[in-house]
């Protein structure tokens, strides 16, 4: 019986590539299936039939794509570059930037066991003390991932990290007004604030650029086997990604969110308290994070208003997205008031 292809992944010819490049690494007929839940570059879970050798590719979207926006190669440096680390990543198998072998340049790495947690009903069952040890572990894996000198890894002309918050806050300024179909009271208001107030960074790091829960896997001893989704990596301010977990990790109070935060699990550990563990271990000045906060707030309130535009001209598919527009006030709102109150 002939192997099912996934869409964009032609497993004979990935077979031959990796028989080639990786003599004897893959001893049996390959099978495949797409991984579901990721933001947009596509992930494959790939095996030997008889399940010895597991691994995941991952390739750009299918169609056309901006190279820059779903590089590959970034992708696997990164990943490569932090291996030897304490920053836990899956190991890279080989990078392929040759677009014929499955029609858009490909890396391989192993598979990795565990759960990508993304709401507060699915960590339900670890119970309030499994829930806070993998909270709390989150918070010392990125503390790991900012102490790793970028220079000592290969990572030293990763990003430009000069100017860094300037052109992050003009470049969300400028998806906001790529998708501006309707009023959003405050948004200009929170854009300005940030701008004004803009603070000066600590001595930049490797940043994630999307670092959450739902972004690690989480074994069965509740440790962190795997950081993943490195496609927003760079080289800048490490407070940015401490701004965003601690956005992810407070309370909407939205029953019924299409945007889920994990805080509402039994046992999670405040914003206050991830910020105070953060500080501690990596002796950073955290005073500042309403900022950093702000700004993940105003980010994501122009990635669900940028989800709203394109439901509005017909061009989303599947389910809840007729509820996004209406959160994007309420981001809104958190974002000002983060930054006035701290």
């Amino acid at each position: 019986m002939s192997p099912v292809h996934p869409p964009g992944l032609d497993l004979d010819r990935l077979r031959g590539h990796l028989d080639r490049e990786r003599p004897g690494l893959v001893n049996g007929p390959l099978e495949a299936r797409l991984i579901e839940g990721g933001r947009s570059n596509l992930t494959y879970f790939v095996t030997e039939t008889d399940g010895t050798g597991r691994w995941v590719v991952r390739r750009p979207p299918l169609g056309h794509v901006l190279a820059t926006a779903h590089d590959m190669k970034r992708e696997h440096r990164v990943i490569s570059g932090l291996h030897p680390t304490a920053v836990p990543v899956p190991e890279p198998v080989l990078l392929c930037e040759d677009d014929s072998v499955i029609g858009s340049p490909f890396y391989v790495m192993e598979y990795v066991e565990g759960t990508p947690y993304r709401t507060a009903e699915q960590l339900a069952p670890l119970g309030p003390e499994r829930t806070r040890k993998a909270v709390l572990g989150l918070v010392d894996t990125l503390v790991e991932l900012h102490a790793v000198d970028p220079q000592a890894v290969g990572l030293g002309d990763f990003g430009r990290p000069e100017g860094f918050l300037d052109r992050q806050l003009r470049r969300w300024g400028k998806q906001l007004d790529a998708s501006r179909n309707r009023e959003l009271p405050g948004i200009d208001e929170l854009h300005a604030a940030l701008g004004r107030q803009l603070p000066e960074s600590p001595a930049p790091t490797v940043v994630h650029g999307d670092f959450r829960l739902d972004n690690v896997l989480i074994g069965a001893d509740d440790e962190i086997k795997a950081v993943l989704d490195w496609e927003m990596s760079t080289l800048g301010d490490p407070l940015t990604d401490l701004g965003l977990l601690v956005m992810y990790s407070s309370d909407l109070d939205l029953p019924d969110s299409p945007v889920s935060t994990t805080s509402g699990a039994a046992g999670h550990p405040s914003p206050a308290e991830l910020i105070e563990r953060y500080a501690e271990r990596s002796g950073r000045d955290t005073s500042g994070i309403s900022w950093y906060t702000a700004f993940a707030w105003f980010k994501l309130a122009v990635i669900l208003e940028g989800i709203h535009y394109r439901y509005t001209l017909g061009q989303t598919v599947g389910g809840g997205f007729d509820r996004i527009g209406d959160l994007v006030p309420v981001f809104i709102e958190h974002g000002l008031t983060t930054l006035q109150e701290g």
